[in-house]
C-alpha cells in the first residue's frame, strides 16, 4: 500500500504541498536558516516521505526527529496534523529538548510525541536522527514473547544491534525516559518497544532509515513465517548468527551513504517530489 499518486498520461505529478489548504501550505524558510540546518530539514523531510512511500506511516501519529547542527540542542519534528507524505523541509518545526518551539512557525507539535525522541537525543550525541513507527508487522513482533527470532538473514543482521523496552503505556510519562535510555544503552541503534512499535537512530538520516528498513523487513518476514506455526520454523545456530551479524555490518555505512541514500532520493524525486520546498 503506497501513499503516492500515480502519474497519468505522462503528466508531471503535482507536488503534494500544492494540494494543501492555504492555512497549511508552508512558507519557505530556506533563506532564514543556515545551510547546515537546511540540509537537515531536507533530509528529515525525505525521511517522512520515505516512510509514507513504504506504507509505514500511521496517519498523523508517530514521529521522526532530526538534530539541528550547532550547540543549541535544537531539533526538527513534524507539524501535528500533517500526513507524512505532505511534509516539506520548511514545514518542519524547530524545538528544544523540552519540546518548546524555538522558531516562528504557523504550525504546532504534539509534545507527547517528543518524549521518546528527546530522551534519546539528550543521552546519545551520536543519535542525530530518531525514527519511531507503529507498523502492523513491527507491533506484531514487539508483542511476541520471543522478540525478533533468528529465522532470516535480515533478522540476523539486525539482532546484534537490537534492544528492547517494556511497554509502560502511551509515552506521556517523562520518568520513562530514563528507563528507555538505559534499555537502549550507549551503543545500540535499533529497538523494539514491546507492544508498541519500532525505533531506530543514527548519526545520519540515511543510517537511521536503513536500520529501520532492515528491522521492518525482518519483522514482516517473521510474521509471514510464523503464519504457518512456530514448530515448523527453522532457527539458525548461534555460530551462524554471529557470522551473519559480522558480515552484515561490514561496509554498511559506506554503502548506505554512497549508494542507498542517493537512490532513495532519486525515487522520491520521481514519486513524491516537493519534499525540499
Amino acid at each position: 500500500m503506497f501513499a503516492y499518486f500515480p502519474v497519468e498520461c505522462g503528466q508531471k505529478k503535482k507536488n503534494l504541498e500544492d494540494q494543501l489548504p492555504d492555512d497549511m501550505k508552508p512558507i519557505s524558510v530556506k533563506d532564514a536558516v543556515s545551510a547546515e540546518e537546511w540540509k537537515a530539514r531536507v533530509d528529515c523531510a525525505m525521511l517522512y516521505r520515505l516512510v509514507a512511500m513504504h506504507g509505514w506511516d500511521d496517519m498523523i501519529f508517530t514521529h521522526i526527529s532530526h538534530r539541528v547542527p550547532g550547540p543549541e540542542h535544537h531539533f526538527l519534528i513534524n507539524p501535528y496534523g500533517m500526513f507524512f507524505e505532505e511534509i516539506t523541509a520548511s514545514s518542519l518545526v524547530k524545538v528544544d529538548l523540552e519540546g518548546q518551539i524555538v522558531m516562528d512557525s504557523p504550525y504546532f507539535i504534539n509534545p507527547a510525541g517528543f518524549t521518546i525522541h528527546s530522551a534519546i537525543h539528550a543521552s546519545r550525541e551520536d543519535a542525530n536522527v530518531v525514527i519511531h513507527l507503529h507498523t502492523d508487522q513491527g507491533v506484531a513482533v514487539s508483542a511476541q514473547k520471543e522478540g525478533l527470532l533468528p529465522i532470516s538473514q535480515t533478522a540476523m543482521i539486525v539482532r546484534e544491534d537490537l534492544a528492547y523496552h517494556d511497554y509502560e503505556g502511551i509515552a506521556l510519562d517523562l520518568d520513562e525516559r530514563e528507563r528507555l535510555v538505559a534499555d537502549l544503552g550507549p551503543e545500540k541503534s535499533t529497538m523494539l518497544l514491546k507492544n508498541h512499535g519500532t525505533l531506530t537512530c543514527g548519526t545520519t538520516a540515511a543510517m537511521a532509515f536503513t536500520r529501520m528498513f532492515f528491522l521492518e523487513r525482518a519483522c514482516n518476514m517473521q510474521v509471514m513465517a510464523l503464519s504457518a506455526g512456530r514448530d515448523g520454523v527453522l532457527e539458525c545456530d548461534r555460530d551462524i548468527q554471529e557470522k551473519v551479524a559480522g558480515q552484515g555490518s561490514r561496509g554498511m555505512e559506506t554503502l548506505t551513504e554512497r549508494l542507498v541514500w542517493p537512490g532513495l532520493k532519486r525515487k522520491l524525486d520521481r514519486e513524491l517530489p516537493g519534499y525540499d520546498a
